[in-house]
């Protein structure tokens, strides 16, 4: 599933994957259950660890870490997005994603298809 910015946020209208920062305390794992409760709304089961990332933008430098995860509880919402999909590893050509994504991309291209 992919996430559309927000057209007003950095980077808008660009795809990308849901998530956000880890607040104080809180696992990685803890804050991607938080960020889906909050922008989609569905309680997520993670799994393990997919990749690691650092990505630098001219604004800032971004750690992702992906995770495998499931949908545990409830149909994902547009609550902060501007649009959210589900998508194959065949269509990630045909939606523009944020630059930190591409190496993610890459890396799902190679396992899926």
């Amino acid at each position: 599933m992919i996430c559309q910015r927000p057209a007003h946020k950095a980077r808008g209208l660009l795809w990308e994957f849901v998530g956000g920062k880890v607040e104080p305390g809180e696992t990685k794992e803890e804050a991607l259950i938080r960020e889906c409760k909050e922008e989609l709304g569905v309680l997520l089961s993670v799994d393990d660890v997919f990749m690691d990332v650092t990505h630098e933008y001219p604004d800032l430098t971004v750690h992702l870490t992906l995770f495998s995860a499931t949908i545990a509880e409830g149909v994902p919402q547009k609550l902060e997005h501007n649009d959210i999909q589900w998508i194959t590893s065949a269509e990630i050509g045909q939606y523009d994603f944020c630059p930190a994504d591409e190496v993610i991309l890459e890396r799902i291209r190679e396992r899926y298809e």
